[in-house]
This record gives structure tokens, sequence and C-alpha cells, in this order.
């Protein structure tokens, strides 16, 4: 089994933490040009906001993205949000762009800079030639997150004082994005009022699996055990985190008012990038950018063991 690497209940991570990478919310890319023009997207108008979420055969997983994204709208009124996916629901991202002309913003619903943000994202870009993009930083890590995970755990019936906590995410065969989980992790122990041990895992692609850093605490002589779901939506990897054998399991971060939010603070981030100055809207993005650093400082990469599944 895979050791598990740790967020101590005080003072900094200890090794086996990922180390971070690092993802701008810059302009993608440089082929992306047009002077084409569409109402909310010319002018001195808002862009409209194309949020991206991966996709799912899940039905129940589809409603709650399509549920998000009516809840950022009903925050923004007036802002133009589209929803597209990457993989196995439609509209894909092809099709919404196809739609749009002039300024975009990309806000991707992922919870870590992995390939979807890297490579698939910017490679749909590359072929929108109607659209100027700006593609946000992934949703996590973010405080916001945090709080949407501790009033889910809170919700299934963890109390303070219940012990250890595992961050179930969902693993990549990048390690930049399961650097944001640790990171996250860290996020998660400063926002529970008791502060416990939380042990990022990962449902595929990386070690230790949630099912591992259960019984690697239990072993330790924990007899409770909480498992954060730290996923959007339900689906592949919610089902398997049910399997982990903790003594509860949190739900999907899925249209908590925190997670619509993040998704406006995101867009709102890029934008301003765009123009030339971010400051007003950084706010938390600095304190995570600091929880990476705090993550990096004790840590070693993990090796990928298999390629990311389809949801």
């Amino acid at each position: 089994m895979t050791a598990a690497p740790r967020v101590p209940a005080t003072g900094r991570p200890s090794a086996g933490l990922l180390p971070a990478g690092v993802l701008p919310g810059g302009v993608l890319p440089a082929g992306v040009r047009s002077g084409g023009r569409s109402a909310g997207a010319s002018g001195g108008s808002a862009p409209p906001l194309v949020a991206v979420a991966h996709g799912t055969r899940n039905a129940a997983g589809v409603a709650v993205t399509r549920a998000l994204a009516a809840r950022v709208r009903a925050l923004r009124p007036g802002l133009r949000v589209e929803l597209a996916h990457l993989d196995l629901v439609e509209p894909s991202l092809p099709t919404v762009l196809a739609g749009l002309r002039g300024r975009v913003v990309v806000v991707p619903l992922l919870l870590g800079a992995g390939y979807h943000v890297r490579a698939d994202i910017p490679a749909v870009l590359a072929a929108a030639p109607r659209v100027t993009a700006r593609v946000a930083r992934a949703l996590g890590p973010d405080p916001l997150l945090a709080d949407a995970l501790g009033d889910h755990l809170a919700a299934a019936g963890r109390r303070p004082g219940d012990g250890p906590v595992v961050l179930a995410a969902a693993g990549s065969t990048d390690p930049r994005a399961n650097a944001d989980a640790a990171a996250m992790a860290v996020l998660l122990r400063e926002r529970l009022p008791d502060g416990p041990e939380v042990v990022p895992a990962y449902l595929c692609a990386a070690g230790p699996t949630p099912a591992e850093a259960v019984a690697a605490l239990r072993a330790e002589g924990h007899a409770r055990v909480s498992v954060a779901g730290y996923l959007l939506s339900p689906g592949f990897f919610a089902d398997r985190a049910a399997r982990s054998g903790g003594s509860l399991l949190s739900a999907p971060l899925g249209t908590h008012e925190a997670v619509a939010r993040l998704v406006l603070r995101r867009y709102d981030e890029a934008r301003a990038a765009g123009a030339g100055g971010s400051a007003a809207v950084r706010g938390d993005a600095d304190r995570s950018g600091r929880v990476r650093d705090e993550a990096d400082r004790g840590g070693t990469v993990r090796d990928a063991v298999a390629v990311d599944p389809v949801a």
C-alpha cells in the first residue's frame, strides 16, 4: 500500500505532499482572434462566460452541472453563461464556441490544473477562429471550496473531534493536478474548526487511494475516519469514493453557493488580467498560492500509474 501523504492537524504539511504547479489565468492561444462581434461580447459589455465541464454518463451528474450553471446565472443576472462539455455530453465546447464571436472567458469546471486545462481546452480554442478567449484558472484549490467541503462534511454527520479526514480527489496523470488536491487538503484542515489531520487521496492515477488512506488511519487507531468527496458532481468517481470504507462520505461539491461564487470569481480574475490588472479580484487567490508553496516545500512527486478514465 502506498504511504499516505499527510496534512497534519498542526504545523506545516509533512513530507510526501506533491509540489505545486503554477497555472496562469492567461490568454490562450496565439491564433484565436477574430474581428467578429456578438451580443454580450462586443464593445465595453461583459464577455460571455463559457463554463466547461468534463462530462459524464451519469444522468444525475449531468443534472448537477446544469444546475450549477443555472445558479451562476442567478447570481449575476444579465451575464451570458454558456455550459459546454469536453466529452460525453452535448453541447460540446466546439459547438458552443461556434455560436459565439468576439471576446469570451472560458472557466473550467475542473478542480485541478491537469491535462484538460493545459491541453484539451487550448486545443479546442485554437480551432475556434471567431473568438478571442481568455481561460480562467481551474476552480481548485480555493478557500471557497473548503467552505463547501466543510458544509458537506457537517451535513453528512461529521462533528468537531471526529478524527481525521480523507480528501477523495479524482487523481490525474499530471502531478500538478494532484498537487492542487494536496494544497486543497491544507485549506480544508484550516477551514474545519477542530483542525484535523487531512490526507489527500486519489481515486485514480496516483496514490494513496481513499480506501488505502482510510485503512492506514484505522491501523493507527482512529475509530472514525471521514471521507470528503472532492468531486464536482455524481458519477464514476463518486461511486468509487463511496466504497472507501470511511465512517461517512460527504456529497460532491455540486451546486453549493460557494462553488457558484467561485465560478464568477474565476471569470472576474481572467477579465481583470486581460484588462491589465487583477488586484481587485485576487482575494483568496493569494492565500491559495501560499498554500501551494507550503505544500511544495516538503513535497515529492508521485508517479502516475494510469491514464485518466472517462467518467
